[in-house]
């Protein structure tokens, strides 16, 4: 929790047990269906909450946004994210059922009444969204066809290394101008070594 207070402290108090909440959660899940490894388990609030949660330091979503979180495994970034904004409804798409259990159980123990779930591949998915998030679920280039159409405002997409050429090559195969993908580098947002080479991206419609 130390992390997370440290870059979000003006959380209030049904924000603050929430995230205190997430690792006995996933502790408790994570040893009847593994959807998290157990070096990041130990790390959890760094490794994924944290993480997750950087995205809210390069996009506010306003009051009332749709955002759809794409692979979102066990929950992130989305859940972390349905925490930090209540006033956004959040759609957590997985095509594996075992990680969508996972996620449904943690927040319905954290009675996140602003999460909705989809288990399927998210070109099945008819919904229209503001924005989509997701992290490294696969390449840009792979990535955006999936969700092309389904957002209005901003794809926002965590991903770790060099990606100059995987940006360049999404934006030549996709045909989605530079001027609308921006890149910001995580390590000038928190300090942890973790995000050295830790990057979001963001692409807007």
């Amino acid at each position: 929790m130390e992390e997370i207070l440290k870059y979000f402290p003006n959380l209030n108090e049904k924000q603050r047990y929430q995230f205190s909440a997430f690792e006995p959660l996933y502790r408790e899940w994570n040893a009847k269906i593994n959807v998290i490894s157990r070096k990041d388990m130990d790390s959890l609030y760094l490794h994924h909450v944290l993480h997750s949660l950087s995205i809210a330091k390069v996009v506010d979503f306003p009051a009332g946004s749709v955002i759809l979180d794409v692979g979102t495994g066990g929950g992130f970034p989305g859940l972390p994210l349905a925490v930090l904004y209540p006033n956004c409804r959040f759609v957590l798409c997985d095509s594996i059922r075992k990680k969508i259990t996972v996620a449904q159980a943690v927040a319905e123990e954290l009675c996140l009444d602003n999460v909705e779930f989809f288990n399927g591949r998210v070109e099945e998915l008819k919904e229209r969204c503001n924005y989509v998030v997701s992290r490294a679920v696969t390449d840009l280039a792979t990535f955006y066809p999936w969700v092309r159409g389904k957002f209005s405002n901003a794809i926002v997409y965590l991903k770790g290394g060099d990606l100059d050429a995987e940006i360049s090559e999404m934006s030549r195969r996709c045909r989605v101008s530079p001027e609308k993908i921006c890149q910001f580098n995580i390590s000038g947002i928190f300090d942890e070594e973790y995000f050295a080479e830790k990057k979001i991206v963001v692409i807007t419609a």
